[in-house]
């Protein structure tokens, strides 16, 4: 595998080591959990914005120092269910073992539901299994483009709906001890609508924006043309030429781009014990 300097200042340079032809890259020799300087920052922006999955190997952080890194990218989310960090709600846990299945073992993007939806995350390996847990992300940038153009054209004139419900129903809920706050969750987090192709706006590189955990939907067509599109772009994201496979070790450091990718989260070390720490950074409306 190639390795690559990448500098924004002359004093400091990442060191990458790309690891698949569509997305990914491990960042050699950062240390997250020190202060980092704006060029630093802008360094790994940018280098985000290239490979759009950053892995960060051998880090021992704090859940304090990940919230801190993380809001140097922006306001931080924090999810109505999943339960978060004690004194931190903006870190949120994914915790899964013998009595609790995962749940992410889903081609998605995160909280594409809202109406600004997450530009980034950045994911902590806490406690892994012995064996399985990997994690895909797919580039939904080369998605689109290796769309016919008749289909090109057809997808820029659609728009689909993101429905919190469709992923978190009540059970999801009772299975969590919250019950309770179904009701509100619901209430507070109503469909909403997002164009099926996402332009990015520095650029004007163009993606796919419909995944399988939120989109219901595609508007203002019928029901059972509504399944055929989304069945068809729903496969063609999922292609293997386009994604990366990483296969955590402890201490490790994911950080993705929301907008330009999906991930799944095989749930294939059940009944193991897996536990993962989650800052999630909001991001704009999508257009």
């Amino acid at each position: 595998m190639a390795t690559v300097d990448f500098s924004l200042h002359q004093s400091t340079a990442l060191k990458l080591r790309k690891l698949a032809p569509a997305l990914g890259a491990v960042v050699e020799s950062f240390d997250l959990a020190r202060r980092h300087e704006d060029f630093e920052i802008a360094a790994i922006r940018a280098a985000l914005d290239e490979h759009l999955v950053l892995f960060f190997e051998d880090q021992t952080i704090t859940p304090e120092q990940q919230r801190d890194f993380a809001r140097r990218f922006g306001e931080l989310y924090v999810h109505p269910l999943y339960p978060g960090q004690n004194g931190l709600p903006e870190i949120m846990i994914l915790e899964y073992d013998e009595k609790r299945r995962g749940h992410n073992n889903v081609w998605h993007s995160d909280v594409t539901f809202i109406e600004t939806p997450p530009q980034a995350s950045l994911l902590y390996a806490e406690v892994l299994p012995g064996i399985g847990g990997d994690t895909l992300w797919a580039n939904t940038y080369l998605a689109y483009e290796t769309l016919s153009d008749p289909l090109k054209e057809l997808a820029g004139r659609l728009h689909a709906v993101h429905d919190f419900a469709k992923a978190f129903r009540p059970e999801r809920f009772t299975e969590y001890g919250i019950s309770e706050r179904a009701g509100k969750a619901y209430e507070e987090n109503p469909p909403v609508v997002h164009p099926v192709v996402r332009t990015n706006p520095q650029t004007g590189r163009k993606a796919l924006f419909v995944n399988q955990n939120f989109t219901s939907r595609i508007a203002d067509v019928s029901e059972r043309e509504s399944r055929a599109l989304l069945d068809l772009f729903l496969a063609h994201i999922n292609q293997p030429e386009f994604q990366v496979r990483w296969q955590w070790k402890p201490n490790v450091v994911a950080f993705w781009d929301n907008r330009w990718t999906q991930h799944y989260a095989l749930s294939d070390y059940y009944p193991n014990h897996r536990r993962m720490r989650r800052a999630t950074i909001l991001g704009d409306r999508p257009v």
